[in-house]
């Protein structure tokens, strides 16, 4: 290959092999490659060239290599740019890039075109001058031109050791401020080479990307409101059985939104959608036969990114598509009036530890981004290898500008944060100074101390658009710090209510001393929250997710079975509060089997008769199974796919009651309170009327509700191993009508209007309720009403 003769070139040919070119700060600049194996770069610039000082040269600014063995050409003007707002930013007239990196001694941005990306081969390098391009820590650059299929990251050099840096200028690093990821287009598909972690990178924008919402407004639903369905987008629709046209995708679950109202739901909880990889557990089953994936997403590469491979078009438009389907997920939601929730994972990468890849954080700033040790160990109080510095002023100013990405360009309408609790922790070399930026008297705080007022609290709690959002917290961590019930609050933050989940599963299955704290659950747990001035519905109150048993696999499995994980059944928890009604696994008597069913409909219709914002995990509603596997974070199959089979089945007579339970709890007034309940509401009742027993050996609860909608409802679980008759509370005048007996076969455990026959079933009793009487069978539940009576 010959390279053509210009002044710049010849002057600086010296300097080929450092890929360091000086221009002016000013310049337009055409890139010329042509192909070969030896692969030699050349650059024109013609501003230098026709003035003819290319050998005198300006003060550098910025430095370009091209590398491409095929024909291409681009053409671009290269300017200093701006150091706000982070990330690639477009205008009208191009593209401003700026990076944050206090440690890094020189920084380099890479354009790569979408078919050089598999070769994980970079097309064009631009060096960033330290004068021209950088203002304090951020390193910026304005660029003008084509940049049609093209992406981009950074190159960082400087210190590289074990006490905290990780600087590596042969590694491209994925801008933490992309909104979009690129890699592979298919997922589950390896890269190149078998590869797990192919080359990442970031789209460019463009100033014409556009989305039609509509008109979308934020359906700001009071919290007490709502019913939320805890789902995997990926499962909700994968199976073949969903019929559906896309799935596995943001579009599949578009295509089964209506199932979601038909339950009542009006909140869904996506499981994780920022961009994660799902091979980083890649590795062959034997169990199974098939391989392990990271099916979760609990191991986020890029927040800003929604889920690649979520999208049903794969790479195309360099990960536009991906984010305009999330927003057509998001935009259909809102018109059949459903929120969306995100589930968030902020308290550590997928980056992993000192042994893990360097992807982003790590490689643009490990002593900022992560929590360290003073000799460089990461913290782990994730559970997965590092956490995430999330106090430290640069990281949690990261994570606010995240979340009002989220709310403002996507529409969404709350967040669940993951393992919350870190995100109170102190930060590494957390002190005053550090934080606020003034110098005061307190001692310094040793790195991951819980803090009464964490500053990224303080600052989502205080920000004018995040305040107004649905903010969950997951209270607590892997490092033994558990907060349910004393999270930072703020007054406007929820919890995962963990107490809530034991305490039910607890009663529910006959174990003593528990109808106590069943009472306290069902108001809402105001021994929780109460005192620090929050309401019922800053509980979530669920009793399975994503995380342990399903509620099928509650009522059938004493002890977890995870071989299918490939741990020798080592992972998962150990203490899941189960009973399997008498026999363990799906093959049982009849007899146990109809015990079950009861117990999954008295766990149901308890969730949604308590105080405070019942969360159901999807698949429960129709009995959803995964073989007693209490941990299928690995599975991307059967075991953790929504099976619409099961689900239509006559037999899921389970779906029916839930339907018609949540929908009840939608129409009384009284079960979505903004207070705890008073006793001028509220009366607590044991086998006769106002006489409540909360005795240690109590099996029995019971309570009068009244509702300005209903009237009165009267609702009772029993769950002793024997019947019981109570006695009523009378209400002169009127008389009660029973709506909800799980003790009874589908369809009579709900007496609807319009259900055949539903008059005989109803004075099946008759002779108890002229009597104010009523029996229950063993572990069952049931709702009364009050109506007028007619012969009174």
């Amino acid at each position: 290959m010959k390279l053509l003769h210009c002044p710049l070139i010849s002057a600086y040919k010296p300097k080929l092999h450092s890929q360091n070119y000086p221009f002016s700060r000013r310049n337009s600049v055409d890139f010329v490659s042509i192909g070969g194996k030896s692969r030699i770069s050349v650059a024109v610039v013609n501003a230098a060239a026709d003035s003819g000082r290319g050998a005198k040269a300006e003060t550098a600014a910025t430095a370009v290599v091209v590398e491409k063995p095929t024909m291409e050409r681009r053409r671009f003007e290269v300017l200093p740019g701006k150091p706000l707002p982070f990330g690639a930013t477009a205008t009208d007239g191009g593209v401003n890039f700026a990076v944050f990196s206090s440690n890094a001694t020189s920084a380099t941005l890479c354009l790569i075109t979408l078919s050089d990306l598999p070769q994980k081969r970079v097309t064009v390098q631009i060096f960033l001058d330290p004068l021209a391009n950088k203002t304090g820590d951020v390193w910026h650059v304005f660029l003008k031109g084509d940049f049609e299929n093209m992406l981009y990251g950074y190159k960082f050099d400087g210190k590289f050791s074990p006490e905290g840096h990780f600087f590596d200028s042969s590694q491209i690093v994925l801008d933490p401020y992309a909104k979009a990821t690129v890699s592979r287009g298919e997922y589950g598909v390896l890269g190149p080479e078998d590869d797990c972690w192919p080359l990442m990178a970031g789209m460019v924008p463009s100033a014409a990307d556009q989305f039609d919402w509509e008109g979308d407004l934020p359906l700001k639903f009071p919290q007490r409101d709502l019913v939320i369905y805890e789902m995997h987008v990926r499962g909700y629709t994968n199976h073949e059985s969903s019929g559906t046209k896309f799935p596995g995708t943001y579009r599949g679950v578009v295509e089964k939104l209506d199932h979601l109202k038909e339950l009542g739901v009006n909140c869904i909880e996506l499981m994780p959608c920022h961009e994660f990889n799902e091979l980083e557990y890649y590795s062959y089953n034997s169990v199974l036969g098939d391989y392990k994936f990271n099916f979760w997403g609990y191991s986020t590469v890029n927040f800003f990114s929604p889920m690649g491979r979520y999208s049903s078009a794969g790479l195309s438009n360099c990960g536009l598509v991906a984010i305009n389907e999330f927003k057509y997920l998001v935009k259909e939601a809102h018109k059949r009036g459903i929120e969306v929730i995100m589930d968030v994972v902020f308290n550590h990468t997928a980056e992993g530890n000192e042994n893990g890849p360097i992807v982003s954080f790590r490689g643009i700033d490990n002593s900022v981004f992560y929590m360290l040790a003073p000799k460089g160990e990461f913290y782990n109080y994730s559970g997965c290898g590092n956490t995430f510095n999330c106090n430290h002023p640069i990281v949690r100013q990261f994570i606010v500008d995240c979340l009002r990405y989220w709310v403002t360009e996507m529409h969404i309408d709350g967040f669940r944060f993951d393992l919350a609790s870190i995100l109170t922790r102190s930060s590494s070399l957390w002190d005053a100074v550090n934080v606020y930026g003034n110098s005061t008297d307190v001692d310094v705080i040793t790195t991951g101390t819980p803090l009464t007022s964490p500053p990224l609290i303080d600052m989502i709690s205080n920000d004018p658009i995040l305040r107004g959002v649905k903010l969950i917290a997951e209270a607590w961590d892997c490092g033994g710090l558990y907060q349910v019930g004393m999270f930072p609050h703020w007054g406007i933050w929820s919890e995962w209510n963990g107490k809530y989940r034991d305490i039910v599963r607890q009663f529910i299955k006959g174990t003593d001393g528990f109808s106590g704290a069943l009472a306290e659950c069902l108001c809402g747990s105001p021994n929780l929250y109460q005192e620090g001035g929050r309401k019922p519905w800053n509980s979530i109150n669920f009793v399975c997710a994503h995380d342990g048993f399903t509620l099928a696999d509650l009522v059938t499995y004493n002890d977890k079975h995870n071989l299918a994980n490939g741990e020798d059944n080592k992972d998962g928890e150990n203490h899941n509060n189960s009973w399997n009604c008498g026999e363990e696994g799906e093959f049982a008597s009849i007899s146990v089997k109809k015990l079950r069913k009861r117990q999954m409909r008295n766990f149901f219709l308890c969730l949604m008769v308590s105080q405070g914002v019942p969360m159901i995990y999807m698949g429960d509603e129709y009995g959803h199974t995964k073989g007693g596997n209490n941990n299928t974070y690995c599975h991307d199959n059967y075991i953790n796919y929504f099976r619409w089979d099961k689900k239509d089945e006559s037999s899921s007579d389970f779906f029916r009651f839930c339907c018609l339970v949540t929908k009840f709890r939608h129409k009384c007034e009284s079960l979505g309170l903004d207070g705890f309940p008073t006793a001028e509401r509220l009366q607590w009742h044991g086998h006769a009327p106002g006489t409540p027993d909360w005795s240690e050996t109590s099996r029995f609860v019971a309570f009068t509700l009244v509702d300005k909608v209903k009237g009165e409802l009267y609702v009772a679980f029993n769950a002793s191993h024997l019947p019981v008759t109570i006695t009523l509370p009378d209400r002169p005048g009127y008389r009660w009508q029973p709506l909800v007996d799980t003790g009874k076969p589908a369809p009579y455990d709900f007496l609807t209007d319009d259900l055949p026959g539903r008059e005989t079933a109803a004075k099946q009793y008759s002779h108890f309720l002229d009597a104010n009487q009523y029996p229950m069978l063993s572990y069952s539940s049931i709702i009364l009403l009050l109506s007028p009576d007619d012969d009174a």
